[in-house]
């Protein structure tokens, strides 16, 4: 008889090991507690818009074909994946812009609008960044960090890569102009983390994008969570919807199952978590007896991702000449993006990524209308802000930003909205302190220093998405259940 596996949670990863677990022969169960999947992928509508929740940049697309090749089925009959020209486009505040490609010559146009100079050492970084992404991504990715000796033997090459530097001290290394390094140094802000403070092996974000391009799927993301459903239906994987997990139960150095909605106890072989594991640690788990002193140690020591204040609205007025996506850096970088990380305070000057997915695919919007997205980094909840004061006062805030630069008249023309703050990912996506990627991507809470992808404290818990290896993002939370591959042979 097949070993039972409870997977808790339906983002990217969990929708990924239920699969990969399901094809070596498991019987899988997922639980989640919303009644849709997705997680932080769920889609919202509200009057004829449709708003993805979270993720909308797909990146290394092969990692989702990959699950349905292991039934033997083609991911183009389940849904269209396509490619775009113009990866993002960056504004500055003094309204200088830069789009950003995967064409050379438009990327040289770009790079020596801003400096001359620069070019040669955009070229060399993008060289150096192709190394990190050989070793950091295509070798590691899909190995797992348990033990202390393999992470020992990956330094002296992490060291060669310039791994101890942050990653806005290695762009600096190539490239001089301020703007350049705010456009090269940004992608950590994608994961979670603070360019001036994650280390330097995720600027292979850079090179990934390159190799394989960005891409949209038609329908939101969220097609591509439906994608999986249908899959995950077809192949018997059991979906259990409004099954919230408020405990998982333990015995000595075992797991034994799953307490539902306070209720109903399923018992199983093996538990996969895709949930935050700061968070599964701390409150999941009643009994705390087999946390060694190390580990509690760990736990104390970790430093947690940004908040992140998400605001969705339709505009009644069509904006054509907005890209799909589009950066906004205010007047200042490094000032700013202390105030977030370390001091915990609010800032007036914001920096905010915009989504307009119906600049490729109008269905999201009604007829001659927009959808959009705004995300702004914003503190985690340790900064003790009271979101249902200052919710209503910082969307306005955003919207007068976006009307003096990337969307004007836009406070005249929203006809829905509505926003969520970190309290929503504390509450309903239960992530520590409401932090919007789980833990930040430093060194040294990197890789072996994360949390494990097998449980330091349960031999039969397991771990995907963005807490554990390695990392957030969807190429790293979909490679986190390809480590399930090896730890389940």
């Amino acid at each position: 008889m097949a070993k039972k596996i409870i997977v808790i949670g339906s983002g990217f990863g969990g929708l990924a090991a239920s699969l990969r677990l399901k094809a070596k022969g498991y019987d899988v169960t997922l639980v989640e507690k919303h009644p849709d999947l997705g997680g932080r992928a769920r889609v919202f509508r509200k009057g004829n818009f449709i708003y993805d929740g979270g993720p909308t940049v797909i990146t290394a697309p092969y990692l989702l074909e990959e699950l349905f090749e292991l039934f033997n089925k083609k991911i183009s009959d389940y849904v269209e994946i396509v490619p775009l020209d113009l990866w993002y486009r960056f504004v500055f505040n003094d309204g200088q812009t830069f789009d950003y490609s995967g064409d050379e010559k438009s990327m040289e146009k770009e790079v020596k609008k801003f400096s001359d100079n620069d070019f040669r050492g955009y070229n060399n970084l993008v060289d150096f960044t192709e190394k990190i992404f050989n070793k950091g991504f295509t070798d590691l990715s899909d190995k797992p960090f348990n033990n202390l000796t393999f992470m020992l033997k990956q330094i002296p090459a992490l060291l060669s890569l310039k791994s101890y530097k942050s990653v806005y001290q290695l762009i600096s290394n190539y490239i001089s102009n301020d703007k350049l390094r705010r456009v090269f140094s940004m992608h950590p802000l994608l994961v979670g983390g603070n360019p001036f403070t994650t280390t330097s092996i995720y600027t292979l974000i850079l090179f990934l994008e390159k190799k394989w391009g960005i891409h949209y799927s038609m329908g939101g993301t969220g097609s591509v969570v439906s994608a999986l459903e249908k899959l995950m239906r077809e192949e018997k994987v059991q979906i259990i919807k409004n099954a919230e997990v408020t405990e998982i139960i333990s015995n000595n150095d075992k797991i034994e199952g799953v307490k539902i909605n306070n209720s109903e106890q399923i018992n199983c072989n093996y538990i996969v978590c895709n949930s935050d594991p700061p968070n599964v640690y701390k409150n999941l788990i009643k009994s705390k007896n087999n946390y060694s002193f190390l580990f509690n140690q760990k736990m104390k020591r970790m430093d947690y991702s940004m908040g992140l204040f998400v605001y969705y609205f339709g505009s009644k007025k069509q904006y054509n000449d907005v890209a799909h996506h589009t950066i906004y850096f205010g007047e200042s970088y490094e000032k700013h993006l202390n105030k977030i990380f370390e001091e915990k305070t609010l800032s007036k000057d914001i920096s905010y990524y915009l989504h307009r997915p119906s600049a490729t695919d109008p269905n999201m919007a009604p007829d001659g209308q927009d959808a959009f997205y705004v995300l702004v980094p914003v503190p985690n909840n340790l900064s003790n802000i009271d979101w249902s004061k200052e919710g209503d006062k910082f969307k306005n805030l955003i919207l007068d930003k976006m009307s003096r630069s990337v969307l004007p008249g836009i406070k005249e023309n929203v006809v829905s909205d509505f926003y969520l703050t970190p309290d929503y990912f504390e509450k309903d996506l239960a992530t520590l302190h409401g932090s919007g990627f789980s833990i930040q991507p430093k060194f040294s809470q990197s890789a072996y220093f994360r949390f494990h992808n097998q449980s330091e404290v349960f031999k039969n818990l397991y771990f995907v998405g963005a807490g554990t290896h390695p990392g957030a993002g969807m190429p790293g939370v979909l490679s986190s259940a390809k480590v399930l591959d090896k730890l389940f042979e």
